[in-house]
């Protein structure tokens, strides 16, 4: 009987706290996690692991072109002095 009564009692307190959580939303993977036999808190490292992985992946793109385009002008200084030489006058300007 008591069982029952501490039963009754903490869905009331749980009732009582749902306007407090009505906002928060909680992604769809979360669920499988849970369905799935997984701690649900690997669902947030999972989705580090895959920014960090992201993230190199683009920091490497980005040096790629960095270096493409150094590799670029430098080429483009050797057939087109006059050229760059105005062009690096004009983005000064810019800058």
């Amino acid at each position: 009987m008591k069982e029952r009564q501490n039963l009754i009692t903490n869905m009331q307190d749980i009732d009582k706290l749902r306007n407090a959580v009505q906002e928060v939303h909680v992604p769809l993977e979360v669920f499988e996690y849970i369905d799935g036999g997984r701690n649900p808190q690997l669902y947030t490292k999972d989705c580090m692991e895959k920014a960090l992985t992201k993230n190199e992946q683009v920091n490497g793109r980005i040096d790629a072109y960095k270096r493409f385009k150094a590799m670029l002008l430098v080429e483009l200084s050797h057939v087109f002095p006059n050229e760059m030489t105005r062009y690096r006058a004009v983005r000064e300007e810019l800058s």
